[in-house]
């Protein structure tokens, strides 16, 4: 039997290939525990999960990246700790971006990007995401095999974001050579987190922002650089840049995550390959579940500003909070057979895998968009997918890899093996 008392759950490796074992032993006493190594406040269950989320002025998102590490610049004492996040946030990794900021700091700068995510200009994305998906494909359909990840997933993510942002067509390029999925975002080893660790977007699309506010040409990235806060205010071309790059860095690596859950999946079930195949309506919900049961995101960060309590948990002022989005996914009093994947399941899109409240992420639809057209142009295109033996081992022992960190849930590799559709 695990002791998972004695498992550091952001330290220790021994839980990034299965952790939910480790969820069902925190909820088993409670929706809501303290784990003992770092001082987190662990929340498992659905409703305790919502009530965090929904609650902006109780808990502060200004660690919702780091959580427990760095620590925080100060001692955070006292009944009331808001005065103090306000003046030391800014010492936090990542301060400076979206995800980091508190209304109505957030509400401003998530403006910004609203204005780009509008229905009009997602459906002319998804246009490229059709073709796309098929120049993707072609570079490896010949072989009859591929490693997804590096060969589809990682590109396509990229580019469609590029493509979304409106970043030129002769520079799309130019971009897939020079990123790569970061990977070391929560890392479990004693990896420190880097302030900025996106210098190339920065300095890209920098230099896109600062060319249209010069002189706009009517496409998209001019939106962009013209676009005002709520209040008719110009921001800095660094708070647009800044949130451009935060939909490129997160909507990569959770379609990433999404598209190979999905593969993996469905290369050990050639029934329900055959199944999405003849009825494509039920591609969607099949993705919701991926994501109730796999999600990309194994959770997110508070940070308590005054004394409270969540789901009959006092929870003080100061208190580093976890929602394990992961967890809350599978709780049972939500979810009946919570460890059963259900492609029919009725309620699946009710699960948390995007966060909640005025954090949720910005770009679910675009993620689910993508997981839709990749599902059915791959399904079109390849045949009888199989997870590779040689690489991953036989079916009931296969060998996989995942990322190495508390924040993300995904593989490093999928290798597949098809049958050409041509064939």
């Amino acid at each position: 039997m695990t002791d998972f008392e004695a498992i550091d759950f952001f330290r220790d490796k021994t839980l990034v290939a299965d952790p939910y074992p480790y969820y069902d032993f925190l909820r088993s006493s409670c929706p809501v525990r303290r784990e003992q190594h770092h001082d987190v406040m662990m929340v498992t269950g659905y409703e305790e999960a919502l009530a965090v989320y929904h609650d902006p002025q109780l808990f502060s998102s200004c660690n919702s990246v780091t959580g427990p590490f760095p620590g925080f610049p100060v001692p955070l004492e006292g009944e009331d700790v808001s005065d103090l996040i306000e003046q030391y946030r800014d010492r936090l990794p990542m301060s400076d971006q979206v995800i980091t900021f508190d209304p109505p700091k957030h509400t401003d700068h998530r403006g910004l990007l609203m204005k780009l995510l509008t229905p009009g200009r997602l459906k002319e994305n998804e246009a490229f995401m059709w073709d796309y998906a098929d120049r993707q494909i072609d570079e490896f359909m010949g072989r009859g095999s591929c490693e997804f990840i590096s060969e589809y997933a990682s590109p396509f993510a990229m580019l469609v974001i590029a493509d979304l942002l409106g970043v030129p067509r002769e520079d799309h390029e130019l971009f897939r050579k020079n990123l790569s999925r970061t990977t070391g975002l929560g890392s479990t080893g004693d990896d420190t987190l880097a302030h900025n660790p996106l210098e190339f977007l920065y300095q890209q699309l920098s230099m896109y922002v600062e060319d249209r506010r010069r002189e706009p040409r009517g496409d998209v990235l001019s939106g962009l650089a013209t676009a005002t806060f709520k209040d008719g205010s110009v921001p800095e071309v660094i708070d647009v840049v800044r949130v451009a790059a935060n939909i490129f860095a997160a909507g990569q690596e959770t379609t990433v995550r999404l598209l190979a859950s999905a593969l993996q999946y469905l290369g050990d079930h050639p029934d329900l390959q055959q199944r999405l195949r003849a009825e494509r309506d039920r591609i969607p919900n099949f993705v919701e579940e991926m994501l109730r049961w796999e999600g990309p995101v194994k959770g997110d960060f508070r940070l308590a500003r005054r004394a409270t309590t969540v789901g009959g948990v006092d929870v003080p002022a100061g208190t580093t909070v976890m929602v394990l989005n992961a967890a809350a996914n599978r709780d049972p009093r939500k979810f009946a057979d919570p460890e059963v994947f259900d492609p029919d399941r009725e309620n699946a899109r009710q699960h948390i895998a995007f966060g909640h409240g005025v954090h949720v992420c910005p770009g679910a639809p675009l993620a689910r968009t993508e997981g839709r057209v990749s599902l059915e142009k791959l399904l079109d295109r390849m045949g009888d997918i199989r997870i590779s033996e040689e690489q991953h081992g036989p079916a009931g022992a296969r060998r996989y890899s995942y990322v190495p960190t508390y924040i993300l849930r995904g593989l490093t590799r999928l290798h597949l093996e098809f049958t050409p559709a041509d064939r």
